[in-house]
């Protein structure tokens, strides 16, 4: 596989030192983005995030994992950060089909044992990535373990709501109008957007900061609301994996009390069929693990490291 380097906005990422990113091509010619961080000796940590991130928003989480003794690959997803985009409003979130996420990780797989990163790998999600990370598990990807945090299993939307949900999203394709923003959403705006009074994604006031400086210096990197196919496609995949069983492989999750962008209802109902699963709820907490005040944060990224830790540290009590 032939590496390029792409952009890294290292002054924007609290990255840790001796990053880079590589252009990478899919199997279906989508051009995506990755970083990677390759020092670790305990194995390597691939970072899947959330709808409408990109790489340089998981600097501090690659930062801890490396304190803790792992390299890290995250990446760009197709349609958002500096991956292709698929329409002609660049800011619209827009996918053919959540199968077509698989393709991204294989190429991400493929770079990074290109690239040397140590084995074994393990697995932390966000939010779509979880929903991403599900599929991939099912798909046989080789994770030893994996963390989820807020893992899209299912969608918020009022239950009056979520049959017209469901309509529009699917007539819009046979209308031509897949393209348009779904219901509430648009371009990226970021005096509505990006406000911390009432923000459903984190408590902690620095780190929503953070975030807003990003798009603000580098407004590429932003995404708007999904289209109306993505969210098709989006509650289609979710409903799907909902009949699927639990991968045989331990994993944490974690959720905020006060969650209010995934379906609180199927992450409990997940984590009560998956018999090799830790569950933690955190009081108070909203939407992002790692993007939330310090003690939550911290006792993600220990209790993370410690799961994948724990065949190391048996193997070590056995001998």
């Amino acid at each position: 596989m032939k590496l390029l380097s792409a952009p890294f906005f290292q002054d924007i990422a609290k990255a840790p030192e001796g990053g880079e990113a590589f252009w990478i091509t899919t199997e279906d010619r989508v051009r995506i983005r990755v970083a990677a961080w390759g020092k670790g000796n305990l194995g390597t940590v691939f970072l899947f995030p959330g709808r409408t991130e990109y790489v340089e928003k998981y600097g501090p989480p690659a930062a801890e994992f490396a304190a803790r003794g792992y390299a890290t690959i995250v990446v760009d997803w197709r349609g958002q950060g500096l991956a292709d985009r698929p329409l002609p409003d660049r800011e619209t979130g827009h996918v053919s089909g959540f199968a077509d996420y698989q393709m991204d990780v294989a190429a991400v797989e493929a770079v990074a044992r290109e690239l040397g990163l140590p084995e074994p790998f393990f697995l932390v999600a966000h939010s779509m990535g979880g929903a991403i990370a599900f599929r991939s598990l099912i798909e046989g990807r080789p994770f030893r373990a994996a963390a989820f945090s807020a893992p899209m299993w299912g969608i918020k939307i009022a239950p009056t709501l979520r049959p017209v949900a469901w309509v529009l999203a699917a007539t819009s394709r046979r209308i031509g109008q897949a393209h348009r923003y779904a219901p509430g959403t648009g371009p990226v705006d970021l005096e509505r957007d990006y406000v911390f009074e009432g923000n459903t994604l984190t408590t902690d006031p620095e780190m929503f900061a953070f975030q807003r400086r990003q798009v603000e210096m580098y407004p590429e990197l932003a995404l708007g609301g999904p289209s109306l196919h993505w969210l098709h496609e989006a509650l289609r995949e979710t409903r799907g994996l909902r009949a699927l069983p639990s991968p045989e492989i331990p994993v944490l999750t974690a959720l905020g009390t006060n969650e209010r962008v995934v379906e609180p209802r199927n992450v409990h109902d997940r984590m009560q069929r998956w018999p090799k699963g830790r569950f933690n709820l955190f009081e108070g907490a909203e939407h992002e693990m790692m993007m939330e005040r310090p003690e939550v944060r911290t006792e993600f990224y220990d209790q993370a490291a410690e799961l994948f830790d724990l065949p190391s540290r048996v193997r070590s009590r056995a001998s």
